[in-house]
């Protein structure tokens, strides 16, 4: 394979991880301003918000090559797969133990017909 193609396409690869990436961060922003109370928008946090950010650092080191960069940017992938869930865990309970209570749907008034 000639090495110009390998580069276009190692440099395509690592757009589409960067873009991948900066959408679901995106739709986890958005999901955090939609939900209404901590427990669901600390869900939707937490889930795009790691999900992402390792679609990013992952795009980052497609494009960074084979060197030391390449290195810091997986042992920082490392440290957000493990600190990030810790994280949201600690602030739910930490809502739970301070008795946040969740809002729940209102219960419509019709009846269901049998």
């Amino acid at each position: 394979m000639d090495a110009t193609l390998f580069s276009a396409l190692l440099d395509y690869l690592s757009y589409s991880f960067l873009l991948i990436g900066s959408l679901f961060i995106v739709i986890g922003g958005i999901g955090v301003l939609r939900m209404p109370d901590i427990y669901t928008r600390m869900h939707a946090s937490s889930i795009t918000e790691t999900t992402g950010s390792l679609f990013v650092l992952t795009g980052l080191m497609l494009f960074s090559g084979a060197s030391l960069s390449t290195i810091k940017l997986a042992a920082i992938a490392l440290f957000l797969l493990f600190t990030s869930p810790i994280s949201s865990y600690a602030l739910v309970n930490t809502a739970l133990l301070a008795k946040v209570s969740p809002r729940l749907a209102k219960p419509t008034s019709e009846t269901p017909s049998s």
